[in-house]
């Protein structure tokens, strides 16, 4: 069990801001949200702007692995429910990136550190997607991973993440479905089609597994970002969560997690199962999976060439400001 601090931060600093610090513990205790005029420690700041900077991240490098089969999807219908949710992603790190400017974080700034390795993105999106099936498991287990995560999220402290939150999850939950509603129909296919769900399957579980963090004890930020009301459960209790959810939808759909382990223990109340392989985890997340490179490599040509719309944006903002001006 990670420890956990009896209050946030209850030494008064000696610098004049006491009273700023007292008001903004208080708050903390009180259920109450920090909004971005409210005076904030300059720890609380930065791991909000840590976490809302990864999440941001992770939306947009999160369009790759799905869209690489926008142009493969297998009819038109199926075209456009992907379209519409790479689409989705890219307004939910748009969301998220506003957020953190509220911080005074600068977004030029937060993609800079991403393409330098100084900020990360979330492990799942260095994993390839293989076959179309892949399209259905990410919808089912990795949306449905993150909605585990997520939903939590919109009761955050910090109230333009919290409120960013509650329009993402309702899109993430839709993803889910459109994501099981695949899969199902898929399972209904041919004996290649449902061979095809369970590969998926079987290359995408521990991953999803991975999504929540290290083990808390392991976990350097969690303690007291709950402290802080930043986040509201660890890592181990949302992992335990996601795998009492999924275990049931996995026997409805008729696909085996690859997990011999996973068992119903009937004394916790909960599945019991194998575990993670941590070492693969922190392999990826230093940057060494299989799709590290090609994702951030194409993060960063997309920036690149993005660049001419930044500057005419810029100058028409610019010749707008001088038009007010005058």
């Amino acid at each position: 069990m990670v420890a956990m601090p009896d209050k946030p931060d209850t030494a008064l600093p000696q610098d004049g801001t006491g009273e700023l610090h007292a008001h903004f513990d208080q708050t903390i205790e009180h259920e109450r949200r920090i909004e971005p005029r409210d005076w904030m420690p300059d720890a609380y700041r930065a791991t909000v702007i840590r976490q809302i900077a990864q999440h941001a991240h992770s939306e947009i490098i999160g369009m790759q692995p799905e869209g690489n089969w926008i142009t493969r999807a297998p009819s038109l219908r199926r075209k456009a429910i992907l379209i519409a949710k790479v689409q989705d992603e890219a307004g939910h790190g748009m969301y998220l990136y506003s957020a953190a400017e509220t911080l005074g974080a600068d977004r030029a700034d937060l993609t800079a550190k991403l393409l330098s390795g100084r900020q990360k993105y979330s492990s799942i999106f260095n994993y390839p997607t293989l076959n179309y099936a892949d399209v259905g498991v990410i919808g089912w287990l990795v949306d449905g991973a993150a909605i585990c995560n997520q939903v939590p999220l919109c009761r955050s402290s910090y109230g333009p993440y919290a409120r960013a939150m509650i329009r993402i999850c309702k899109e993430e939950s839709f993803h889910q479905r459109q994501g099981y509603e695949l899969l199902l129909t898929m399972m209904r296919g041919s004996a290649a089609q449902r061979a095809m769900v369970q590969d998926a399957t079987n290359r995408f579980w521990w991953p999803s597994l991975m999504m929540f963090g290290p083990p808390d004890d392991q976990s350097p930020h969690t303690a007291q970002s709950m402290a802080w009301g930043i986040k509201r459960h660890t890592n181990d209790d949302l992992r335990q969560r996601f795998v009492d959810m999924t275990v049931p939808q996995a026997e409805k759909l008729g696909v085996t997690l690859p997990d011999p382990g996973l068992t119903w223990n009937a004394e916790r109340g909960h599945y019991d199962f194998g575990p993670v392989d941590w070492d693969e985890f922190m392999a990826v997340v230093k940057g060494n999976g299989p799709c590290n490179a090609q994702r951030i490599a194409r993060r960063r040509a997309a920036h690149d060439e993005g660049a001419w719309v930044r500057e005419a944006a810029a100058a028409h903002a610019s010749k707008h400001a001088r038009k007010d001006a005058a």
